[in-house]
């Protein structure tokens, strides 16, 4: 087995079959969107619209090899998009973004995350998911691994601020060379992006200046970690043991920061899905301060893809499966973490599966996208009424946050078929 730490994310890990939506039970949701593709990031504008990104299913176009330089190639294509949601209806109001994809429209790169600043002027956060020197090199000039800035009226947009290329010229963390932005906030004037390939988070003002790392984050060291059989099916095949293989008893492997909110304390927060074998309850939730340094806020989770804060100070964490990702169980969960630390799941399986991003609308409903990882089977639930089933403390405990000084307080439609 090839013991060279993984630094690609789980949008490339996947898996050929998937179980149906199952029935709720724990919670009232409904289906507000569906036939999405590669369904990231949503956020709600300031009109009260909801926007959700699509990274798309790649083309016909050139291609580059995967992050690992094994298994088949990821594919360019335009099929990327920007859907809104709009009493009942959606729309995708831009289409033609930059996408890429594995060749069966899986393991996506493309538009991942958008957020509005205060004026209503949107900004989208285009994933990629390889090394960035054969991004210019093997696809022309393409806005892959970039935060751009829409217009959504002349499905035009322009580019802000290059983040693969930064990790190409800086590669802050000193590892392997990979980006793959995936999650951002928008804080005043500066774009503050998680980038999961890089392992690191990167600030940038909105005007496109001063490109930056924060910080980087710091590489794991499992102990007696579990890998699938040697026999499981992997578009990363160098990753399984092979049989007979001895595997060593501590392995390294790659953070893999997933997205960032701002808390209520000014700190960045920063979700964790880390990298293969991806270790159940391995996932940590960082903080970081005006000192640029990460601390681990809360641990015990399992494949984090998001955060968000409501107006309470309740953080809501997303995870994108309960179980390993190789086991094949794509169940996942919605924990709202209280300002005193005491966590709460109020959604587990049940029709949650595979989630890859949440938002909290002004009605206090939780909005996620669902099989965020399944290209034209992607959706939006609006999770609300919810039954909190109290988490047991060996399965996921808090660290003493205290110590931090934080006293704050259906309807379907069917999208066509991308081209």
């Amino acid at each position: 087995m090839k013991l060279k730490p993984l630094t690609i994310t789980f949008l490339t890990f996947c898996v050929a079959a998937f179980s149906g939506i199952k029935a709720a039970s724990a919670a009232s949701f409904s289906v507000i969107a569906d036939g999405l593709y590669n369904a990231g990031g949503l956020s709600f504008s300031p009109d009260g619209d909801l926007y959700v990104t699509e990274a798309g299913i790649g083309g016909s176009g050139a291609c580059v090899p995967p992050a690992s330089g094994q298994g088949d190639s990821l594919c360019y294509g335009t099929s990327g998009a920007v859907t809104k949601i709009e009493k009942g209806k959606t729309e995708r109001i831009l289409t033609g973004l930059p996408s890429l994809a594995l060749p069966d429209g899986t393991g996506a790169g493309g538009p991942r995350d958008i957020k509005f600043d205060a004026t209503g002027k949107p900004y989208v956060l285009i994933g990629y998911g390889a090394n960035p020197a054969f991004r210019d090199r093997n696809l022309g000039n393409t806005d892959l691994g970039k935060i751009i800035a829409p217009n959504f009226n002349t499905n035009s947009w322009t580019s802000v601020a290059d983040l693969a290329n930064y990790e190409l010229a800086n590669n802050p963390d000193g590892g392997d060379v990979g980006s793959n932005p995936l999650g951002f906030v928008i804080d005043g004037n500066k774009l503050v992006a998680a980038d999961a390939g890089a392992n690191d988070l990167l600030s940038v003002n909105t005007a496109g200046s001063n490109l930056q790392a924060i910080t980087t984050f710091p590489e794991d060291i499992l102990t007696n970690p579990v890998f699938p059989p040697s026999d499981s099916p992997s578009n990363e095949p160098a990753q399984v043991p092979s049989q007979g293989e001895v595997v060593r008893s501590q392995f390294p492997t790659q953070p893999v920061p997933s997205s960032v909110a701002k808390g209520p304390d000014g700190a960045y927060y920063i979700s964790q899905f880390t990298g293969f074998p991806f270790p159940e309850g391995g996932a940590k939730i960082y903080r970081v301060g005006a000192d640029g340094k990460p601390t681990v806020f809360a641990n015990g989770f399992t494949q984090l893809t998001d955060l968000q804060f409501d107006s309470a100070g309740n953080l809501y964490a997303l995870q994108y499966a309960n179980q390993s990702a190789w086991k094949g169980d794509f169940d996942g969960s919605v924990i709202k973490i209280a300002p005193d630390g005491t966590r709460t799941t109020l959604l587990s399986g049940n029709g949650l599966e595979s989630p890859s991003a949440l938002t909290i609308g002004s009605d206090g409903a939780v909005y996620v996208t669902n099989r965020g990882d399944r290209p034209g089977q992607g959706q939006v639930l609006k999770i609300e009424n919810t039954k909190s089933i109290p988490e047991p403390d060996s399965a996921l405990g808090v660290l003493a946050i205290a110590a931090l000084g934080v006293g704050w307080l259906h309807k379907k439609r069917e999208l066509p078929n991308l081209p």
